[in-house]
């Protein structure tokens, strides 16, 4: 079901006072989507990965008429703008790019990343990890991802990468913890990283810079799950929201931590899309 407009209508209460908000004053509202699995498919290799298609059409129509649209990804920053193929593009001056679960911020009318230093124990961890797999007995098909400001191991090419994933969950638990680092778990991923940075931190820090009235979150993974939490905090001190989750269309089934708690859900990146260009649509239109 959706609304005349073509958006999907929300399936709660507070999604659609969150909605109505974001309708009613849009200059005051952020959009803030994730990038894997909402604006680019999920690919199995993560350097291939590219935005949709319709991703920068339909932000170049909705990022003018909003204060602003974030993009929260455990990826570095410039690399989530040169695959989404955000830079040097008109019309997209109002978007941001928090990269690392925020800890690199890229924004479209500079071009510039701005970032702090390294965390130490991400040197000596990826010095360490390759022999740590091994003695772990890591599967074939087990695959590093250096991100620059975290590590992520991937098992989505084993044989059975929900059995290796939970094999390796204990021994990288252990070497992350005795390099002061975080493990975030995703879909047949570990992202081993500093701790104290998620999405759901990111996303309220940028929302109060931004003294954004509503917001409209859009994620599809675990690494999600903290920025959900951020906007249900917001909706119970009285700021509308609204969670969107993008739904894998490859036959996985959905992500209940996300699916469960979700106000609207659509079916991917084409979807997201979709949901994009009708809500610039129903915003421009307005008297």
């Amino acid at each position: 079901m959706g609304t005349p407009e073509g958006i999907p209508t929300p399936l709660t209460e507070a999604g659609l006072t969150g909605l109505a908000a974001l309708r009613a004053e849009p200059g005051r509202a952020v959009v803030a989507l994730d990038f894997d699995g909402v604006l680019a498919p999920i690919v199995a290799d993560p350097d291939s990965a590219r935005a949709h298609p319709g991703v920068v059409p339909a932000l170049r129509r909705l990022a003018p008429l909003l204060d602003a649209v974030v993009v929260v990804t455990g990826r570095p920053a410039g690399l989530a703008a040169e695959y989404g193929g955000f830079t040097g593009v008109p019309g997209l001056e109002h978007l941001t790019i928090l990269g690392h679960y925020g800890a690199e911020r890229w924004d479209a009318q500079t071009g510039e990343v701005h970032a702090p230093a390294d965390h130490p124990g991400v040197a000596a961890l990826r010095a360490e990890l390759p022999r740590a797999l091994e003695r772990a007995g890591a599967a074939e098909g087990t695959w590093i991802e250096d991100k620059g400001r975290a590590l992520a191991v991937h098992t989505r090419r084993t044989a059975d990468p929900d059995g290796t994933l939970a094999a390796l969950d204990a021994p990288l638990r252990e070497l992350a913890a005795r390099h002061g680092l975080a493990v975030e778990p995703g879909r047949m991923v570990l992202e081993l990283r500093p701790p104290g940075v998620d999405k759901g931190a990111a996303l309220t820090a940028f929302l109060e810079e931004r003294k954004a009235a509503a917001v409209l979150y859009i994620g599809d993974d675990l690494g999600d799950v903290a920025a959900y939490d951020a906007v249900e905090d917001l909706r119970a001190a009285g700021r509308p929201g609204v969670l969107g989750y993008s739904a894998p269309t490859t036959g996985e089934p959905p992500l209940a931590a996300l699916a469960e708690r979700a106000d609207l859900v659509v079916p991917g990146p084409p979807g997201v899309v979709a949901l994009l260009e009708a809500l610039s649509a129903v915003l421009a239109s307005r008297p």
